[in-house]
């Protein structure tokens, strides 16, 4: 005996592919921002640098194209680089992440600047980052301020 006698199996099915099919999509997740941190500003400066560890979870590339903190004036996306054994800060005009991949932005490599500082930044202080993506997606992130 079967529940529904009069139902063709193969119904069944295709009604149930079918209600799965207009269920809600997994909803895009953006890239994830961990270990964050600002280094603390010392006095007389106006700019400072922030670091973190940027994953894309998604199954597609992300690019990041543009950053901006209501904490300062301007904010940019740096590399450090060996140019005849000396050190220079090159920036970047965007932020490529693979599917899965991770990017590290750490002190001597990949790094976010931020210049004109909007407020007194203080260890202890949380700092907001917005990252825009080419496709027009945003994504905020908390860093906090420390010494280091």
């Amino acid at each position: 005996m079967t529940i529904f006698p009069r139902i063709p199996a193969w119904l069944l099915l295709s009604a149930t592919i079918f209600i799965a099919a207009c269920g809600p999509s997994p909803e895009s997740t953006g890239p994830v921002f961990t270990d964050t941190w600002v280094r603390a500003i010392p006095p007389g400066m106006k700019m400072t640098a922030g670091f973190g560890v940027l994953s894309n979870p998604e199954l597609a590339a992300i690019e990041i194209t543009s950053f901006t903190s209501p904490s300062f004036g301007d904010v940019s996306f740096h590399r450090t680089e060996l140019v005849d054994g000396i050190a220079k800060m090159r920036e970047v005009p965007a932020l490529s992440i693979a599917a899965g991949a991770t990017v590290m932005l750490e002190p001597g490599a990949y790094h976010l600047m931020f210049m004109m500082p909007t407020e007194e930044i203080q260890p202890g202080q949380v700092i907001v980052v917005e990252m825009i993506a080419t496709d027009g997606r945003s994504f905020s992130f908390d860093m906090p301020v420390v010494r280091r």
